[in-house]
């Protein structure tokens, strides 16, 4: 297992005891509104670590282009999504950076974006229990994925093991872009109207600022999770009307035992 993700610059996760009240609140809520409430997740850096994917996919790289620190690459190499901090924290000097940032990123696009690699993604700690736990509930629950369609059976044969709820057309949906070109921003913008129209966000839980935000805009009622994981180094901040937690693991089955 890889180590925690470090915690992203300029944001404080709630501590654990924090945490688990909040997810057991939303639980709650999701339960009082039985089939009319809706739990919202994003997939990468939310409900599944992709640093394996990312490891490996530059492991190849390495194995290919005889470059024995990148043949190397481990997921604790990674910090975010920049690949010259992947390289780097792998032992490659800044010329070699320089030589192979180039083919190796195109090498990382042709495969990352692929059913085939993302089934090495695993689960962010405590990510399969609680979704299972929403379900239970009574909640619909919907995974918004800024994933294209290609992506699907790969992105169901990652839910098996660890035992996901698996979409079924009804009460858990998998929403993926249709194109790989559409840009996640504007996907996430379009699925507010649907979830909408499906009954009430109870929450919504994502790692990158600028849609933790826009769930927060959208969905004024719900609660809006942020996962402190990695995001696209844009710059922006999440709202200070969010709170952040590092994962899911302190959520328990004995809500009744959190104080309150």
């Amino acid at each position: 297992m890889p180590k925690p993700y470090p915690i992203p610059e300029g944001i404080t996760p709630l501590a654990e005891t924090e945490t688990r009240q909040l997810l057991c609140d939303i639980i709650a809520d999701a339960k009082s509104l039985a089939e009319r409430g809706i739990l919202v997740f994003d997939l990468d850096s939310t409900l599944l670590d992709n640093r394996p994917r990312q490891a490996l996919i530059v492991r190849e790289y390495g194995e290919t282009h005889g470059v024995p620190e990148l043949a190397a690459n481990q997921a604790d190499h990674w910090e975010g999504w920049d690949l010259r901090i992947a390289m780097r924290n792998a032992g490659l000097n800044e010329e070699a950076i320089e030589q192979h940032f180039a083919p190796c990123r195109e090498f990382w696009r042709e495969r990352f974006f692929t059913s085939e690699y993302c089934v090495h993604d695993i689960p962010i700690p405590g990510a399969p229990e609680y979704v299972r736990a929403g379900v239970t509930a009574g909640a619909k629950v919907f995974y918004v994925t800024g994933r294209w369609e290609a992506m699907r059976p790969g992105t169901l044969e990652s839910f098996a093991e660890p035992e996901f709820p698996l979409p079924d057309g009804d009460r858990v949906r998998l929403v993926m872009k249709p194109t790989l070109d559409e840009h996640d921003d504007v996907f996430k913008d379009r699925t507010y109207h649907a979830l909408r129209e499906a009954g009430a966000v109870v929450a919504a839980f994502d790692n990158e600022p600028t849609h933790i935000n826009g769930y927060r805009e959208a969905f004024p009622n719900a609660r809006s999770v942020h996962l402190a994981t990695d995001h696209s180094l844009r710059g922006i901040k999440v709202r200070n009307d969010i709170a952040s937690i590092r994962d899911f693991a302190p959520w328990s089955k004995s809500c009744s035992k959190v104080p309150g």
